[in-house]
């Protein structure tokens, strides 16, 4: 039986400070709790959840039963991501059961006994299970968590985000640690605690996290040292748009000059906006809270549920970033693309995201970038064509040619392979310096208003090779998957990925649905949306 309470009695810093008799708010139990069946044990409900407010609200908890019973602490940089590790003395060692016990008594959760030698990590065990307190008197490492999920019961965030207890030997002036962690096997027992930024408990924060969700956390002065495999730079987010139900932007399509050379340029599936913008932002907000800022690149358009007054997120107009107003109006992905670097503020290094491209579970700025900066990109399992373009070619292949050729002409070497559909981990730096040495057919692909026989591909291509052959960039891999919406088994794909939610990224393609498609696809696409991302984010109205 799984016991499912209600946000206003989970146990959060407060209420189980309250509980042991510590000033505080005493949260209300009005809301009886709801009875599910399952087999997680107990799971608490709550509101807004991600990723990082479960493990916080964890680490919060633990805290204040320690800080209630009086015992010392410091946070510690501990080897996994998920979770905190909070540092103890060996001989608070019975105040500290006696506090998780009382704990885990009242809002009942999960428990392990850690063996840092154990080939293989313990399964957690219900605080209610006798079993999971047999080896407790003796352990060096105890991991605690309360399981949570969304109201819609779609997320279950459990004991990888809950917060494990160390307990470190005394020897002499310095405690020593039960295990590695990131940093040092020894902190001096001398002197208060200080403040750490939350970046050095976690990948999957930075210095632009919010403050609520990744606090700064009391440590000792051991930790504060700036590691090799530390990422301190600011990385933003960039998406273009378009609402092609939008009628003035349809009458702005319909005067543009010029044709498109290739059925698929024009095609209406292109603009459809199945509202994957709103979605892949909350993907970012549950699984790359890291990132600075998000621009959205637009013709003009604001998403109608987008706020413009939260920090963090911004329109970006065609109009603020080309470099020749005269090659507006675009409907052009590629000519788009070429301007991107002239976002007023945009960081050195940054992700550019098609709105249709997704994180699917939590992601560390190192599968993007290198400690020292340098860019990875996915290479595909394809081949671009050999050749010369041809008038059969796709816009596509097309542009990977032209990529090809100028960059054989100016550095010798041939790249074979096109990029997955995976966020385009990019360096300002290189597309500036990308745009000044190929000026002629950067100037030519900024002008097509639609897509051309010319173009460059400069973002999922042309931007990351020259990066790689100037030493900015390196090929790397990660867990992915790419569904084309218009396939026959597009239910059974969508809820493979829901189930699994085990890709680093996915991208739900859309390039050849016929409108007699589209109603059909956007209803599974609603319920799949809801059920992966079922937390707003901040830039919802």
């Amino acid at each position: 039986m799984t016991t499912v309470s209600d946000f206003t009695a989970h146990p959060t810093a407060a209420t189980v400070a309250a509980r042991q008799g510590v000033a505080g708010p005493r949260h209300s139990t009005a809301n009886a709790p709801t009875t599910l069946t399952g087999e997680h044990g107990d799971v608490y409900v709550e509101p807004g959840l991600t990723p990082l407010a479960a493990r916080e609200a964890n680490r919060s908890a633990l805290v204040a039963l320690l800080d209630a019973a009086g015992v010392g602490h410091f946070a510690v940089r501990g080897t996994v991501d998920h979770g905190t590790v909070v540092g103890v003395a060996e001989e608070d060692r019975e105040r500290v059961l006696q506090a998780v016990f009382r704990g885990l008594g009242q809002y009942p959760g999960h428990l392990t006994v850690v063996d840092p030698d154990a080939p293989r990590p313990a399964k957690p065990v219900s605080s209610r299970d006798p079993r999971a307190w047999r080896e407790v008197v003796g352990a060096r490492v105890l991991q605690v968590s309360w399981y949570r999920t969304d109201p819609g019961r779609h997320l279950l965030l459990g004991h990888e985000y809950g917060c494990v207890v160390e307990f470190w030997q005394r020897q002499g002036t310095c405690l020593v640690a039960p295990r590695a962690n990131r940093a040092t096997w020894a902190v001096g027992t001398d002197g208060p605690n200080v403040m750490g930024a939350a970046r050095l408990f976690s990948r999957f924060v930075s210095d632009w996290t919010p403050g609520h969700l990744a606090p700064a956390l009391p440590t000792r002065p051991e930790f504060l040292v700036n590691c090799a495999d530390d990422i301190a730079f600011p990385v933003d987010a960039v998406y273009t748009w378009v609402d092609g139900n939008d009628p003035a932007w349809k009458q702005r399509k319909a005067q543009a000059k010029g044709e498109a050379y290739h059925a698929e340029s024009a095609s209406d599936a292109r603009f459809i906006s199945r509202d994957e913008l709103r979605y892949s932002i909350r993907s970012l907000h549950l699984f790359a809270p890291w990132i600075r800022n998000i621009y959205v690149v637009t013709d003009d358009q604001v998403p109608d549920w987008m706020r413009e007054d939260v920090p963090g997120a911004r329109i970006a107009t065609h109009r603020e970033i080309f470099r020749n107003p005269a090659d507006l109006p675009t409907f052009n992905s590629h000519s788009i693309e070429s301007q991107l670097h002239h976002i007023e503020g945009l960081a050195e290094h940054f992700l550019y995201f098609n709105d249709d491209m997704f994180m699917g579970r939590p992601v560390a700025p190192h599968s993007f970038f290198t400690p020292s900066g340098t860019a990875r990109y996915f290479p595909s399992r394809n081949r671009i064509p050999q050749g010369p373009v041809a008038e059969t070619d796709s816009p596509v292949d097309a542009a990977c040619k032209n990529n090809r050729a100028l960059l054989h002409e100016r550095f010798g070497k041939v790249i074979t392979q096109p990029m997955e559909h995976i966020p385009y981990a990019l360096r300002r730096s290189a597309m500036e310096e990308a745009e000044l040495e190929f000026a002629e057919a950067w100037a030519r692909t900024s002008a097509s208003r639609f897509r051309a026989m010319t173009d460059l591909s400069p973002t999922s291509s042309f931007a990351l090779y020259y990066a790689a052959l100037t030493g900015r960039a390196q090929p790397a891999s990660m867990p992915f998957t790419y569904i084309q919406l218009a396939v026959a088994d597009l239910a059974d794909r969508l809820q493979r990925l829901l189930d699994g939610r085990d890709r680093d990224s996915f991208c739900l393609n859309d390039a050849f649905s016929t409108p007699e498609d589209t109603e059909a696809q956007q209803e599974l696409l609603d319920d799949f949306f809801t059920s992966y991302f079922p937390t707003p984010s901040p830039f919802e109205r």
